[in-house]
């Protein structure tokens, strides 16, 4: 079983100004960390300048603004990217930020051969439980997968895929659907980048999951073991790979936020170092520890440094990082690693037998399950045979709360001031035919990364290139 040494990820991303975020990436960077998260705003993630309607209110709330490639070049200011591996946790508009990293890089004098990162890029997962996609579904795939073909040959060292279960989890599912449901979206991306001409080989090793860390410590130590089985059969039998690296599950956690209570939110930082135990435990590459105060705010500097000091001491301290696979051979792990692993085939089965996950998307199918395992969930607690300390269990009443992170009200009109003053310095003959050459592609069945990244770098706009794709493709809006 592959185990790579764990990771520190996201700890400081989303502050709220490039120039905050900029000097706490400094700050990781010289303390050792070679890993770096970007999280960006929600305008950002769904295709709006910070000056559209739609973003009012949303600037630099939950991540960093980004609207044209002088942003993520102030972003990374004085940090050498090929020193440094980023991941970007973006999806519906993933070309247009992994385009801009590599003008940044290009303009450092790095190539993009030697770029390292991880874009999550799985638009199939905002359909089923997050919600920040734009386009429909199919001419959303299409990105995916000319992503997938523009790395192979630009980006060989470059993730060009996080497969989420995380956000699948948050929204309510059981452990096997979370895997399950992540799983037929892999198989979908898998099965749309052969058809493009694509060998299973050349794109599989590349191709990364993203999981959840819940509270059932032995139940999620199980669900990482079956899940490795059951990718790995995956591959090799569905798909004919050969190569024993296609074969591998390499993939992040992240601690469950929706576990997270705002009623004594001190309780929060036993549930994350239990649930971040179960993922290195669970065999995780890649490890991000919640805050303690995440049901309230975004982290504090206090908060972000206890949840690293979590995973730090977890790895230096407790020894169950020392082996792949710690657990194995214990009558219960075993047992519930082979029920965990038979629950999650049947569910595989059943979106098969529907048509395959795009299918299952535009059916509600996944959505419906989803929605009644988390309203099965809601009445355990409310009939207190699920407990949760601190909210139907032990609850003191009056509580004090710990200081909350404050979002600078000033970052809006910032970013709004500087978008201006880009807009009105750039060049408008070139943006206009970039964008144009955008909008040509995007009706024909050319790679799009190629006038992707000439659009970025002629200083085009997230939302300007957006709106060229939804000319042409139309928004989805998903069924009541």
């Amino acid at each position: 079983m592959y185990r790579g040494r764990l990771w520190t990820m996201r700890q400081y991303a989303g502050f709220g100004t490039s120039f905050e975020t900029n000097r706490r990436f400094k700050n990781l960077l010289a303390s050792g960390q070679t890993g770096l998260s970007v999280a960006f705003d929600l305008p950002t993630q769904i295709g709006y300048d910070s000056d559209h309607p739609m973003a009012a209110g949303e600037v630099g709330k939950t991540g960093v603004a980004i609207d044209t490639i002088d942003d993520l070049e102030t972003l990374f200011e004085g940090i050498p990217l090929d020193q440094v591996s980023t991941s970007m946790t973006i999806n519906a508009t993933a070309a247009v930020l992994l385009a801009m990293y590599i003008v940044v890089a290009r303009r450092q004098g790095v190539g993009s051969e030697k770029l390292r990162g991880t874009i999550q890029n799985d638009i199939l997962k905002e359909f089923i439980a997050r919600g920040t996609y734009i386009f429909p579904p199919r001419p959303s795939l299409r990105l995916v997968t000319d992503i997938f073909a523009y790395a192979k040959d630009h980006l060989p060292n470059f993730n060009t895929i996080s497969i989420s279960g995380y956000h699948i989890r948050e929204a309510g599912s059981t452990a096997a659907q979370e895997i399950a449901f992540t799983f037929a979206n892999a198989i979908c991306y898998l099965e749309t980048a052969m058809a493009a001409g694509l060998e299973i080989d050349q794109f599989a090793p590349r191709v990364s999951f993203f999981f959840n860390a819940h509270n059932n410590l032995f139940e999620e130590i199980a669900k990482f073991r079956a899940a490795r089985r059951i990718w790995a059969g995956i591959v090799r039998e569905r798909f004919g790979a050969r190569l024993p690296q296609s074969e591998m599950l390499r993939f992040h956690t992240q601690t469950a936020g929706s576990t997270l209570t705002a009623q004594q939110p001190e309780n929060n930082i036993v549930r994350v170092a239990l649930q971040a135990l179960a993922a290195v435990v669970g065999g995780t590459q890649s490890l991000h520890t919640n805050a303690f105060d995440e049901a309230l705010a975004l982290p504090t500097d206090q908060s972000a440094t206890l949840a690293l000091r979590t995973q730090q001491i977890i790895a230096c301290e407790s020894g169950a990082a020392d082996n792949a696979d710690p657990l194995g051979g214990s009558y219960y792990l075993e047992y519930l690693t082979e029920e965990l692993e038979k629950r999650i085939l049947d569910l595989l089965g059943e979106v098969d037998r529907r048509g395959g996950a795009l299918k299952a998307i535009e059916t509600g199918y996944f959505q419906r399950e989803i929605a009644q395992a988390a309203y099965e969930q809601q009445k355990r607690i409310e009939r207190r045979e699920e407990l949760i300390v601190g909210v139907n269990a032990y609850d003191t009443g009056a509580e004090q709360p710990p200081e909350l992170h404050r979002a600078d009200p000033e970052v809006e009109q910032r970013q709004l001031s500087r978008l201006r003053e880009i807009k009105a310095g750039r060049a408008e003959g070139p943006v206009a035919a970039a964008l144009a050459g955008v909008e040509q592609a995007a009706k024909r069945s050319e790679n799009l990364m190629p006038p992707i990244v000439a659009a970025v770098d002629a200083r085009a706009t997230v939302g300007e290139i957006c709106d060229r794709f939804r000319k042409v493709w139309g928004e989805y809006h998903a069924a009541l």
